[in-house]
């Protein structure tokens, strides 16, 4: 299983807390609340091990927390591309989790989407809430696949414009397929500022556990340097 490949960039992945759908990952430094980031799968199938078992989102989630940001992950529901609807209810409720822990500096959150869950951020991109500091975007899926019942309102390509100087950091690699490439390069266009956008020119869809080069190091270091940088 690809997914459970380990993570191109060596990272001490730490134990997270458990809070339902929500797995926590706290930095040491609890002296006053910390800006948090909740990185967000893409479609899965609903069986074990799910996503807060990959060694892909654990360490993104360890790597943030190393750097003082609150890491988090979410096993939302999109098991297909019908369950958009009840991914975005999870995704809603995990954000409240977050914002609702005292230690978490509600104000200054940042969410991150992979792959299919990239639509999911139609939702925060059209009028972005006071506290998100960035949305970013991983090998991210921005346009409906032809044929996917995904409602009207999973349409970031059609809202970007609408979320303003809103920092989008976007991590775009040279061999994705050429539906999702079209998506992103429809995004860019319609966005009113262009997001920072890490290269990663000869990395595939799943590059940071498929391509264990130091291209793919340097990409995720860039990206997490980014989005930490909004928050900061």
């Amino acid at each position: 299983m690809d997914s459970l490949k380990p993570f191109v960039l060596p990272v001490a992945t730490r134990t997270a807390e458990r809070h339902g759908r929500v797995d926590l990952y706290p930095p040491d430094d609890l002296s006053r609340p910390r800006p948090a980031v909740l990185f967000l799968h893409g479609l899965v199938a609903a069986e074990a091990p799910t996503p807060r078992e990959w060694p892909i989102f654990q360490a993104y989630a360890s790597l943030v927390s190393s750097r003082g940001v609150f890491g988090a992950t979410l096993d939302h529901r999109l098991h297909n591309p019908a369950a958009y609807e009840a991914a975005a209810d999870d995704v809603r409720d995990a954000v409240e989790t977050l914002r609702a822990d005292p230690r978490v500096d509600g104000e200054r959150m940042a969410l991150w989407f992979f792959s299919a869950s990239g639509l999911l951020c139609a939702d925060w991109l059209r009028e972005p809430p006071s506290w998100l500091r960035c949305v970013a975007l991983t090998y991210p899926v921005l346009m409906p696949f032809p044929g996917w019942p995904v409602p009207e309102r999973f349409r970031p390509v059609d809202v970007v414009a609408g979320a303003g100087d809103l920092p989008i950091v976007l991590t775009r690699v040279g061999r994705e397929d050429p539906g999702i490439a079209e998506g992103v390069r429809a995004f860019v266009a319609a966005a009113k500022t262009r997001p920072d956008i890490v290269e990663v020119p000869h990395g595939r869809h799943g590059f940071d556990y498929l391509d264990d080069d130091d291209a793919s190091r340097a990409a995720i270091q860039r990206a997490v340097d980014l989005v930490r940088a909004t928050m900061i």
